[in-house]
């Protein structure tokens, strides 16, 4: 079957914060754009419990600022086509190719904003129960475990954040810290050390998690003493950070070793006309706010490069 060709002037790829502040702007442009997302509207801002560092909002839940953001995108034009695919790009200065399983999209620019995804635990048991014990999203699976025992492997503020929203439905949050200190906010870990259900543990990291049909134990090890024991662990979850969404675009675009996109402070890439935006891109701090500054940037700087464009035709 032969699909249909579709000329346009803006393609932006993933619909989280950078995306849809982009599509707010490339809106507000009246740019024929279209933003891709191959997920649900709002990328790991929807999965977030409570957000209390978002400027205008003194404490926001994930999903209803995802909303408002992309109830804002949609009511100044934005077209957004959700659950959708894209199967393969092609870039080049000269012309840009974003396939889906419907259409062949040919826009004068791009948006790369496809965000990241956590980290798998580094653990051999981990597939087997994934899902069955082995988990990345507290939001997503905590209420599965009222009043059992979990635990919480990570450093910095989602794993002192989701810690917290655990503490709600779980008897006891166990923390496990493989060093003996944590890089998120003071406030936020001085909460976590506060709090009567969750025991932090410091030196300690995940080897192993064992069980039957379902994780039973967890087996860790002590950093400084080497010393291994398995502890009664009904689920754990994971937050040892992030891995880019690059890979449909690593023969185009240039990457750092640890596969995030490339760009310079107006967010252009080696290729004329694409831009990385969001936690997709190297930079040294992924926020909600730097991923709303991303999108706001790369849509204006693209905006400019489509009207030249248009000038040279």
């Amino acid at each position: 079957m032969n699909k249909e060709v579709k000329e346009l002037d803006l393609i932006i790829i993933g619909a989280g914060p950078a995306g849809l502040t982009a599509a707010i702007y490339a809106s507000r442009a009246k740019l024929n754009m279209l933003l891709i997302e191959d997920a649900i509207v709002g990328g790991q801002v929807r999965s977030s419990y409570t957000i209390e560092n978002y400027p205008g909002f003194k404490k926001v839940e994930g999903g209803t600022l995802a909303d408002l953001m992309q109830e804002q995108a949609q009511e100044l034009g934005a077209e957004i086509d959700e659950f959708d695919m894209v199967e393969r790009v092609q870039f080049s200065d000269s012309e840009k190719i974003v396939e889906t399983s419907s259409y062949i999209y040919k826009p004068k620019a791009v948006i790369i904003s496809t965000g990241a995804v956590p980290r798998k635990l580094p653990i051999a048991n981990e597939e087997k129960y994934a899902g069955k014990g082995v988990h990345y999203c507290a939001v997503c699976d905590g209420a599965m475990y009222e009043g059992k025992t979990v635990g919480v492997v990570g450093g910095g503020n989602s794993a002192l954040e989701e810690a917290l929203f655990l503490s709600r439905f779980a008897e006891k949050v166990i923390l496990v810290r493989r060093y003996d200190y944590f890089k998120g906010e003071k406030a936020t870990l001085d909460e976590v050390l506060n709090h009567p259900k969750i025991e932090v543990m410091y030196n300690w990291d995940l080897v192993d998690v064992n069980g039957a049909e379902f994780m039973e134990k967890a087996k860790i090890k002590n950093t400084l003493t080497g010393e291994e024991k398995e502890i009664v662990m009904d689920a754990v979850f994971g937050y040892i950070g992030t891995e880019p969404k690059t890979k449909l675009f690593k023969d185009y675009i240039n990457l750092n070793p640890q596969g995030y996109i490339l760009t310079d402070e107006n967010m252009r890439t080696n290729i004329k006309g694409v831009y990385g935006a969001g936690d997709v891109r190297e930079k040294a701090f992924r926020q909600i706010t730097t991923a709303v500054a991303d999108g706001t940037i790369s849509a204006l700087d693209a905006e400019k490069y489509i009207v030249e464009s248009k000038r040279v035709k």
